[in-house]
């Protein structure tokens, strides 16, 4: 068993005891091809709530300042993460996306850069439809549902996917592809917060 799976374990062994997890809409998952998760970012738990949820491997993008950090920087890249600077404009981790996209793997992202305080989705960064576009992948679109209280419910609601195809051949730009990402994932939240 891989770090991946053991940490994913864990974190269903810590979290769910604290919260009453409801996820939906997981069949709608890609089983294969490069895909591009996209979320939108309420809380700290937010990346280890959707790797423990999805049904693959997921290799998070996560701000380079938490591989500074004493114990979670050795950790981190031992579960998938590599690191990433502030604005979405980092050649590096462009590159890493990219080629795990096209090698057919899962890229999770928050495109809206930082966490929304009020819990209203936030405008998204160009870099995830950059990256749509560019890494010969299709995106599932997530949300999740708080607040992250104890005993309370989070609901984790995957979209249906987003197929590039059509946006490739008429050469979309990075912000339309953007706008459509939030949209959907707008979209899900607002189906699932009048229930």
């Amino acid at each position: 068993m891989n770090l991946y799976a053991v940490g994913k374990t864990l974190v269903k062994t810590a979290l769910s005891p604290l919260y009453r997890f409801q996820v939906s809409g997981i069949e709608k998952f890609p089983k294969t091809g490069g895909v591009l998760l996209c979320s939108n970012h309420i809380h700290a738990l937010d990346p280890p709530v959707v790797g423990m949820t999805a049904p693959r491997t997921v290799h998070f993008m996560a701000k380079e300042e938490l591989f500074k950090a004493p114990v979670l920087g050795s950790i981190l890249p031992k579960v998938n993460a590599f690191p990433v600077k502030r604005g979405m404009s980092d050649r590096e981790a462009l590159r890493t996306a990219l080629k795990l996209l096209k090698g057919g793997e899962v890229v999770g992202l928050f495109p809206e850069g930082t966490r929304s305080t009020d819990g209203v989705l936030k405008k998204g960064l160009s870099g995830a439809g950059f990256f749509a576009l560019r890494g010969n992948a299709d995106v599932m679109p997530c949300a999740i549902i708080g607040p992250y209280k104890p005993f309370r419910k989070v609901k984790v609601v995957y979209g249906d996917p987003i197929l590039m195809g059509p946006y490739r051949e008429r050469k979309a730009s990075a912000e339309e592809v953007t706008e459509a990402i939030m949209a959907s994932i707008q979209k899900i939240l607002d189906e699932n917060t009048q229930k």
